[in-house]
């Protein structure tokens, strides 16, 4: 990684009888930022920043979020763009190598996923040790990890080769541990990859095909799911990702490093945000009840799942994608008088017209939209987390590679405030009142 971030001039700090300036650093976008790395040495004080919300961690060139603007921009291309004419594969090599292909480098590269799909014929029995009940996140965590002993030849970080050949066949792998996963969880055969079809085609087969019959998905459920991998493939440093980058700064290997990342995903405050929204549609139940849930909302007494966001201050662009594409898939499968599906719409309608909600900026975001869409493709709730850690995979490799390669990078250590007790003796045991 070459480095690009420029000087900007100096921030003074008067600290005690002390004067301090640190360089102030400006990226091509985004705002400028204060370099507080020689802080410490000249001052004896630490920043203080739960959640690392206004630290910089690290510098990356891969993705750029504006959340006043309602902005996201992978390697400079906005999202809506790469959702619209992109197919997943492309959007991988531009995260992973910084420019789209060419239609030479993406018939090899396609080529090269395609025949890292299948699992080690080992691996699938290790399946077998999971309770037949086990949810799908919690087989995915492990087996992923677990790749780290079928693959040990490409775990070498330090080697060029070894880091791409790794990085292959964790997008590759992916989606037949994620479809298998999902088979385990509900008693049906393992179905294996088929070379014929795309990436996304190939994950719905794997899903939802089994040895009796055929499976031949609608082109707008192929297309919704083409969509909801690229619209989820990286958000910048977000929990899981740092997780990640925290990871991969021991010099980790690749898939222990993306099992640390699905376990942060995990958590509902992360990834498992649309099944929220999903649950909460369910609770609701039926359009008639929407008033009294609303009321309840705006009372302070119901928690509205799936409207907002933390980093977008205006609309999630991704939102406006999954929106049309939600519409898309309900047509295509003539679901508009579902139940669930009647309820979400009507809670959409009232979201985008009520002052309530408009003032406040509480617009339904991508998680609203993808909990709906994945549900209409027949996925189950406990899978939608699965998906999402399928779709994040290329973007946390890319992120995990750029660490590698940046000079700067040191293993993650972040400080703290102590509050504890100060320095105190041991009493012995008899002698403790």
């Amino acid at each position: 990684m070459d480095n690009k971030v420029a000087p900007n001039g100096t921030a003074s700090f008067r600290i005690g009888e002390k004067d301090i300036e640190l360089p102030v650093l400006k990226g091509s976008i985004g705002p400028d930022v204060v370099d507080i790395r020689k802080l410490y040495g000249e001052s004896g004080l630490f920043t203080f920043d739960p959640g690392f919300t206004s630290t910089a961690s690290c510098e990356s060139q891969i993705t750029f979020i504006d959340g006043d603007k309602g902005i996201l921009l992978y390697r400079g291309y906005p999202i809506d763009e790469l959702a619209e004419n992109a197919t997943f594969l492309e959007v991988c090599h531009l995260l992973l190598n910084g420019e789209l292909p060419t239609a030479a480098e993406y018939a090899d590269f396609e080529h090269t996923i395609t025949r890292h799909t299948l699992l080690h014929d080992q691996f699938n029995r290790f399946f077998q040790g999971f309770r037949r009940d086990a949810p799908p996140m919690a087989i995915m965590v492990a087996a992923v990890g677990a790749l780290s002993a079928f693959y040990h030849d490409s775990t070498n970080i330090h080697d060029p080769q070894a880091r791409m050949i790794s990085t292959h066949r964790l997008i590759a792998k992916m989606p037949t541990i994620a479809a298998q996963a999902y088979k385990y969880s509900i008693g049906q055969p393992f179905v294996y990859p088929r070379n014929e079809l795309g990436y996304a085609e190939n994950f719905l087969h794997m899903c939802f095909s089994v040895p009796a019959e055929e499976y031949t998905p609608h082109p707008a459920v192929v297309k919704a799911m083409n969509r909801l991998l690229i619209l989820q493939a990286d958000h910048e440093q977000n929990a899981s990702t740092s997780t990640v980058r925290l990871a991969g700064s021991s010099e980790a290997n690749p898939f222990a490093c993306i099992a640390a990342g699905i376990a942060c995903l995990w958590g509902p405050l992360h990834g498992g945000a649309n099944e929220e929204a999903l649950n909460m549609l369910r609770e609701i139940g039926t359009v008639d009840k929407i008033p009294d849930f609303v009321k309840g909302v705006k009372n302070r007494e119901r928690k509205l799942m799936g409207f907002g966001h933390r980093v977008y201050k205006n609309y999630d662009p991704r939102a406006k994608v999954m929106q049309k594409t939600t519409h898309e898939v309900l047509d295509a499968l003539d679901m508009r008088n579902d139940p669930l599906l009647k309820v979400a719409l009507e809670l959409e309608r009232i979201a985008l017209s009520d002052e309530y909600f408009i003032s406040r900026k509480l617009y339904p975001n991508v998680d609203f939209y993808s909990g709906i869409t994945m549900n209409a493709l027949g996925f189950p709730p406990e899978m939608f987390t699965v998906l999402f850690a399928m779709s994040r995979t290329v973007g946390w490799i890319a992120q995990w590679a750029e660490m590698i390669s940046d000079p700067s990078q040191k293993i993650g250590r972040p400080r703290q405030i102590y509050t504890g007790p100060t320095e105190r003796h041991f009493t012995p045991l008899d002698k403790r009142g």
